[in-house]
């Protein structure tokens, strides 16, 4: 069964993230980075879940130690540090202990960054302080628990990164500025539209699909389920979901975010086109279902079982949050 990071799935993680800010590639990176066997439980905070998430933060080290940071905390950072830093390994130092919650397993995290360029120690970029931006999923082993895990709201941390496929060695000072708890649609239930599969949620709002009887459709459709009141999602933006994918042809889920982390993805790469179409235009807060044909999933050709090729796939999307990306 294809899972998140399949080279041919929906999700492709390998993807180079160009046209994308700092935060959203933080974003993108760490907020759903849950791959693997479809999920079967719904993610809860316990107290070995919260030992966990303190657990994995990664340690301070000389690197993150040694930056020197002026300003307010939820203000834009100014960051002083010898350069060029030579970064091995990732490091964190808390230099402001927030007096609000710790952030525990499953919370969505709102956060601001200042990033500073390891090499020359120029500021390189400034997010999330006068526009919001995705929230990050701090999921235990989804990769975001190592800059977020444990930290309390209202802190203010310093991260020494190393050089990735993805970015520079770079210098960030996160502020955490709270916590989202809202991992399901919250808007208005519509009316069922006739032909299309019908969603049942259980009470943690995990759907259940049943699909019509009737020949295999032939093109892409969607439907409302529950209309939000939030932010249209635009082409290129960046979105946070949690979805849902049935195979029509067997009938069975054949991948979640349900029971791990939301995901987020880029409207503009990165998913089959009739993915992003299903969330293009539709407001945050809002479930859809979307159908797609092969030419609007995995492509066409002999049906196969190992990768989705041929199939005709069913989507329920929950739209959590959206940010703009500006093109570059």
């Amino acid at each position: 069964m294809p899972t998140p990071i399949d080279t041919r799935g929906i999700f492709v993680r390998t993807r180079p993230l160009v046209a994308l800010s700092a935060a959203a590639t933080l974003a993108l990176l760490l907020a759903g980075c849950a791959g693997g066997a479809t999920p079967d439980a719904t993610p809860s905070s316990t107290d070995s879940a919260a030992t966990d998430i303190c657990s994995s933060a990664v340690p301070s080290g000389a690197n993150s130690d040694a930056v020197e940071v002026e300003g307010e905390q939820g203000e834009p950072a100014t960051a002083t540090f010898t350069s060029p830093m030579e970064i091995t390994s990732s490091e964190r130092t808390v230099i402001i202990e927030g007096d609000g919650d710790a952030i525990e397993d499953g919370d969505l995290v709102d956060y601001a960054l200042t990033v500073f360029d390891a090499a020359t120690g120029e500021e390189a970029a400034v997010e999330g302080y006068e526009t919001p931006i995705l929230p990050v999923s701090v999921i235990f082993g989804s990769g975001a628990d190592q800059f977020f895990g444990c930290a309390t709201v209202g802190s203010r941390i310093v991260m020494a990164l190393p050089q990735t496929e993805q970015s520079s060695a770079a210098v960030w000072v996160l502020d955490v500025l709270g916590t989202e708890t809202a991992t399901t649609a919250s808007g208005e239930a519509q009316d069922p539209v006739d032909g299309m599969p019908t969603v049942e949620l259980d009470e943690d709002g995990v759907p259940t699909v049943t699909l019509p009887e009737g020949d295999l459709p032939t093109e892409f459709e969607k439907s409302t389920l529950i209309k939000g009141d939030g932010a249209v999602v635009a082409d290129g933006d960046a979105v946070m979901v949690q979805y849902q994918g049935v195979s029509w042809n067997s009938g069975e889920v054949f991948d979640q975010s349900w029971g791990a982390a939301p995901f987020s993805f880029s409207t503009s790469g990165g998913v089959v086109p009739g993915f992003a179409d299903a969330v293009i235009g539709e407001t945050v807060g809002s479930q859809v279902i979307a159908v797609l044909p092969p030419s609007a999933g995995y492509g066409e050709g002999e049906i196969n079982e190992e990768d989705l090729t041929g199939q005709t796939l069913v989507f329920v999307i929950d739209i959590l949050a959206v940010q703009a990306v500006p093109a570059q």
